[in-house]
């Protein structure tokens, strides 16, 4: 095993816009996690002449994961060394861009688009404004990945300063293996303008999907349009290894066709810390490709609203009649036979009722499950299904979506930090998707299968309780025991022989 790379964060801000105060966040939640780090200020010039930039280098990984031993970390960046550039207006990234800084190989820039103009802008006879066009090509060209997005207009929205809202932009990126808390607390534990800046973060952590991780402005502010489908494929195909372009395209066409192209992006905007993962891991391309293949899965989960829609899809129907060896004008009868629970019933309500209709139910040992037989070829079950279907505008506002939303954020991230340790590790992290499927008692089985072991498998590698060499082995018995028992029975046989192996050599130590 060799030992992880820093991760190398430059930040240009101009003067009054906080970049100190960001600086001091970000370290303050690295050191907060375990994690070694260091940070240095360069001074900027007067006049919008250049910006002042700060640079921060974390060790993903805990001392007690590196043996105790410290890591020399750098004082300036270096060119082509720069895994993220976090710019506060439009220049600034470009000007990365131009001192060489980002590299497409290595760098995510998150740059706001709106435009402090500098001084030689000003001063010219005609217009003198550099073209935005030209600057937001040169980051979409010199760049891994990218999100550019108005940041000072929605730190104005949220009645904030930039820099909090750029703190919510990183910690939105999933580039550090920082929790979004853990930057909450470092805000708190700074003591200044606490709620404020909590705003910013929160309005810079979710204006990225917002923006769908893209926005090429005119010079006027604006939201940004959401793009088609055609244009998130294009941009897959661009921006993914060749192993996993096949499949990035195939999960944006799933995820469009599951709720709109707005989700779709969505999809496209969780691979990309996934992409700078798999680069920093070397890994090949393996971890992006499956990771974007359980992604795709995970965001078109089974939930009422999908089960509606399948029953009454024109391609089943065609099958069933083919299967039958029925002509076109032969008739015949479909009878579902269903019987959902309160967990599927309440799926689509808002989360607060929803929680408290299944808080009631726990509290009196009430778990309901209704019988029902409906004929999808009479007008009536029909009807009934199409309105269950018709519901898919709402999914985004139900409780089952915001369950699953939250979900994904978790894995992704457990995988972003497991790269920074092992491919391998990130990659069966990944696979361990497959546990989460279907709905009702399957989804429920699965889903405490892949909690339990994130919580005695997953989190106990990447704290470096468990010997990195284990690790990936661990977690892919834990997960074959979980797919080929889903009672759990094997699941806690096979947790028991991995406590059992990893707890030998610490013994054998003391």
């Amino acid at each position: 095993m060799t030992a992880p790379r820093p991760i190398a964060i430059l930040i240009a801000a101009l003067g009054g816009e906080g970049g100190g105060v960001l600086t001091d966040w970000i370290v303050a939640a690295a050191d907060a996690q375990g994690f070694p780090v260091q940070s240095t200020s360069i001074p900027g010039v007067a006049q919008r002449t250049g910006a002042t930039t700060y640079y921060i280098e974390i060790m993903p990984a805990t001392l007690d994961a590196l043996g105790g031993k410290r890591p020399i970390l750098a004082l300036t960046p270096g060119s082509g060394d720069v895994d993220v550039v976090l710019a506060s207006e439009l220049m600034e990234g470009a000007r990365a861009i131009g001192n060489g800084f980002a590299t497409p190989a290595r760098t995510v820039v998150l740059a706001s688009t709106h435009r402090s103009y500098a001084i030689a802008e000003r001063m010219a006879m005609g217009d003198g404004r550099y073209d935005i066009g030209r600057l937001t090509k040169a980051i979409e060209t010199h760049a891994r990945g990218y999100v550019l997005f108005d940041m000072a207009a929605v730190a104005k929205d949220a009645g904030a300063m930039i820099n909090a809202v750029m703190l919510g932009a990183l910690a939105a990126s999933r580039i550090l293996p920082i929790p979004d808390e853990a930057f909450e607390e470092a805000i708190r534990h700074d003591g200044k303008a606490v709620d404020a800046n909590l705003r910013g973060f929160r309005a810079g952590l979710a204006a990225p999907t917002q923006a769908a991780a893209r926005s090429i402005p005119d010079g006027k502010r604006r939201r940004a349009a959401t793009p088609s489908v055609a244009e998130l494929e294009a941009e897959a195909n661009a921006i993914m290894p060749a192993s996993a372009r096949e499949i990035a395209v195939e999960g944006l066409r799933r995820t469009a066709a599951y709720q709109d192209a707005s989700y779709a992006a969505l999809y496209l905007g969780r691979l990309r810390p996934i992409l700078a993962a798999d680069a920093h891991a070397n890994a090949g391309g393996r971890l992006i490709r499956e990771t974007a293949r359980q992604l795709a899965v995970r965001m078109t989960f089974e939930d009422v609203v999908r089960v509606a829609a399948a029953k009454i899809a024109p391609e089943r129907f065609a099958r069933i009649r083919a299967d039958l060896g029925l002509e076109d004008d032969e008739p015949f009868r479909i009878v579902e036979f269903l019987k959902p629970g309160l967990d599927e019933m309440v799926q689509v309500l808002p989360p607060r009722l929803a929680r408290r209709i299944l808080a009631w139910a726990e509290r009196h040992q009430w778990r309901p499950h209704w019988g029902m037989e409906i004929e999808t070829t009479s007008l009536f079950g029909y009807l009934r299904f199409w309105t269950l279907a018709k519901l898919r505008r709402l999914r985004p506002r139900g409780h089952r979506y915001a369950l699953e939303q939250a979900a994904i954020t978790q894995w992704l991230d457990l995988i972003v930090a497991a790269a920074q340790l092992s491919a391998d590790i990130a990659i069966e992290i990944a696979e361990c998707a497959r546990l989460i499927k279907g709905y009702g008692d399957t989804w429920q089985r699965g889903s405490a299968n892949y909690a339990t072991i994130e919580t005695q498998v997953i989190r106990p590698i990447l704290e470096g309780r468990v010997p990195l060499a284990q690790g990936a082995d661990a977690i892919a018995s834990a997960r074959t025991a979980a797919l080929v028992d889903p009672e759990g029975e094997g699941l806690a046989k096979c947790l028991a022989e991995i406590a059992s192996r990893t707890a030998a050599p610490r013994m054998a130590a003391e």
